[in-house]
């Protein structure tokens, strides 16, 4: 059934539906709330003064609209409640004079004046109930939340009864019927019953993503790999071959490289590591290893510019031991991209570096045999598998810069093995955090006049590309004047953001990495492998948009040298969650904070291909219900219990088609 043949949905509320990933009947019906208020309704001679509350009455007139200048508007009408004539005033709701029909009963939502027997409303709700749970949901302009709940109510009369959750669990934890929960999170009628069917929707949830997570595991563990014939002493010639020592935790990761790529079953591992803590060392070593097998590697970043900087930084090594190299990318001229296209075919080339130009059509390999994946989590499995499956059963190592903790990682991301990466290498120094006020911007301006005589280079980072009318904060463009202005035009500055074209992009970013231009004025384009070991200095502008562990991300563009780096972040807002990365430089303590402090969301930062994208769970709040998962569904696998139940079958084949 289409959104469409709902009463009330016409061609605009679709969109506005649409605009909020609501497509399908089923997606309205899954829309759930994201906080409940509960309306206590309160008799006049118990509220204090000027107290926000809800009261009970009836209409006494009519009304009348008082306009008072353009866009703003004042509606006052009397009402009785116990016993007393009450004047109501409610701003901006002219359009509601229509509804207040006398001795019609009515609940407001304000402050009573006793003084002047007087009641401000912010909310009249028409449907009174008394003492009743109201649900609230997320909502774009144009979309109220009376018109979303009667829309999804309608849906209510087409719920599929479709069960998720296996029957031997559902008797097991005595849980609700599907029906009843969708039904009871959309009309709540008390806490008691709410709470029983938040908590059976977030056990489905989990129970089926845990159930992928955990069949995705039993398919790796069967599946044959490349066994590479290499004496363990390649580890030793690498190192070697290096100006610099490995950390312990880099060391480690490599023995694990070293064991995965030299057994029978597959590689299917995550290295996950904190911001320079040198996670592409030890990918360089897998490259190297597979090289030595005679096999074919590829490397997969998220953005050019990360591309472009592995291939650099990446050659530097691997040309030492005669490892051919090239780099693909979406902007490379047809004849550059024919030349390199042949080479990979006919194997002349031993490792390619690309964006997601290295999945599309055409791209053949003579004898793929490794894949790397760099930010993994910004990639979809989609797009990760077609690369795969360009190889003859490659085996595929995952890195990423997004520090979770361990117990989570093991969780969330149990179909791989994991490798993580805490020390920092040698020489580097702790990033030195200060959070200033805008009244404190002169310090931060001379702080950054300082890093300029040195001859170093400044980020400034902004939320937005252009000046938000609705929202008071700093644009690219905008800084970009005020510190024209601050510096006398003296400074070249320059802007990176991702409306840009991939060209310009590359000439502004080579630009800094040539130290043509001094300060850039940047989104959060920068937050993910950006390398320009000159600058010293990063200056975020309205940091209280940003989760802790994206500011961590974003600190972590400097600081990649033995000089000393700084970050400033500046706001007037949430200053205490911001003095959490003035007290430490760990990745992996953040995130325990930031997850503490602001659930997952931030945490994983971008859409995994829906595999990460919980309608109602949420990964810290519900941990205990996803360990229950996790053991159920362990359980649920090895007992093969799933051969009785057609949408797991389903569930199966799908996974054994993307794996």
């Amino acid at each position: 059934m289409e959104l469409r043949e709902l009463k009330g949905v016409g061609i605009q509320l679709e969109k506005k539906l649409n605009s909020l990933n609501i497509y399908t009947i089923e997606d309205l019906q899954e829309y759930y709330p994201y906080r409940y208020n509960f309306i206590k309704i309160e008799h006049l001679q118990d509220i204090s003064d000027n107290e926000t509350c809800t009261i009970k009455g009836t209409i006494v007139d009519s009304g009348r609209v008082y306009y008072i200048k353009r866009n703003f508007n004042r509606l006052n009408f009397k009402v009785a409640s116990d016993n007393i004539l009450l004047n109501v005033t409610i701003f901006n709701r002219a359009f509601l004079k229509p509804n207040l029909t006398v001795s019609k009963e009515i609940l407001l939502v304000g402050k009573y004046n006793k003084l002047k027997n007087s009641f401000v409303a912010s909310d009249i709700k028409f449907n009174v109930i008394d003492n009743r749970i109201e649900p609230v949901y997320h909502l774009v302009e144009g979309l109220n939340n009376a018109t979303i709940t009667k829309i999804i109510n309608e849906s209510l009369n087409y719920i599929n009864d479709i069960d998720y959750i296996p029957d031997i669990y559902n008797e097991k934890y005595n849980f609700i019927s599907k029906r009843n929960a969708i039904n009871i999170i959309h009309n709540p009628k008390d806490k008691d019953n709410l709470k029983k069917a938040i908590v059976r929707l977030k056990y489905e949830e989990l129970f089926n993503f845990m159930f992928k997570i955990n069949y995705l595991k039993k398919l790796n563990s069967k599946v044959k790999g490349i066994k590479r014939d290499v004496d363990i002493n390649s580890i030793a010639d690498f190192k070697n071959a290096l100006t610099f020592e490995l950390t312990p935790d880099q060391d480690s990761a490599i023995n694990d490289i070293y064991n995965d790529l030299t057994c029978e079953s597959r590689m299917n591992r995550l290295v996950l590591g904190d911001v320079g803590s040198g996670k592409t060392i030890v990918a360089t070593y897998a490259i190297y290893l597979n090289f030595l097998s005679g096999y074919q590697s590829a490397l997969m970043a998220p953005t050019e510019i990360l591309a472009m900087q592995h291939y650099n930084s990446l050659k530097n090594i691997l040309e030492k031991f005669n490892i051919k190299i090239a780099l693909l990318t979406g902007s490379l001229k047809k004849k550059d991209k024919d030349v390199i296209l042949n080479d990979l075919r006919e194997g002349n080339i031993d490792l390619i570096i690309g964006t997601h130009a290295l999945i599309s059509q055409g791209v053949a390999f003579k004898n793929l045999a490794l894949v790397v994946t760099d930010e993994q989590h910004r990639f979809g499995v989609g797009q990760r598998n077609t690369l795969r499956d360009k190889g003859i059963t490659p085996d595929v190592l995952y890195l990423s810069a997004t520090p979770i903790p361990r117990t989570y990682a093991l969780t969330i991301y149990g179909d791989l093995d994991l490798s993580i990466i805490k020390t920092k290498p040698m020489g580097r120094k702790e990033i030195i955090t200060h959070v200033k006020k805008e009244s404190e911007i002169k310090d931060v301006l001379m702080s950054m006049l300082e890093e300029l005589k040195l001859g170093h280079q400044i980020y400034v980072v902004s939320p937005l590309i252009e000046n938000n009318e609705t929202l008071d904060l700093k644009s690219v463009f905008d800084l970009k004047e005020k510190l024209e202005m601050a510096f006398n035009n003296q400074v070249n500055i320059g802007i990176l953001h991702g409306k840009l074209k991939p060209q310009e992009k590359d000439e502004i970013m080579n630009d800094f990495k040539d130290g043509k231009i001094k300060i850039l004025i940047s989104t959060t384009v920068i937050e993910v492998g950006v390398d320009v070991p000159n600058t010293t200095m990063i200056v975020i502008y309205n940091a209280e948009r940003f989760g802790l562990a994206t500011l961590h991300q974003l600190r972590g563009r400097v600081g990649r040298n033995d000089m000393q780096s700084y970050c400033y972040l500046v706001s007037n807002m949430d200053i205490e969650r911001l003095k959490v990365l003035e007290e430490s430089n760990d990745g992996f303590y953040i995130s325990e904070k930031d997850y503490q402090m602001r659930g997952s969301g931030d945490l994983f930062g971008v859409k995994q291909s829906g595999e990460m994208q919980f309608k109602i769970a949420n990964l810290k709040d519900d941990y205990q219900i996803l360990l229950q998962t996790q053991k159920d569904a362990e359980e649920y696998i090895k007992k093969e219990l799933y051969l009785d139940n057609n949408y797991y079958k389903k569930v199966i084949e799908s996974i054994s088609f993307i794996n």
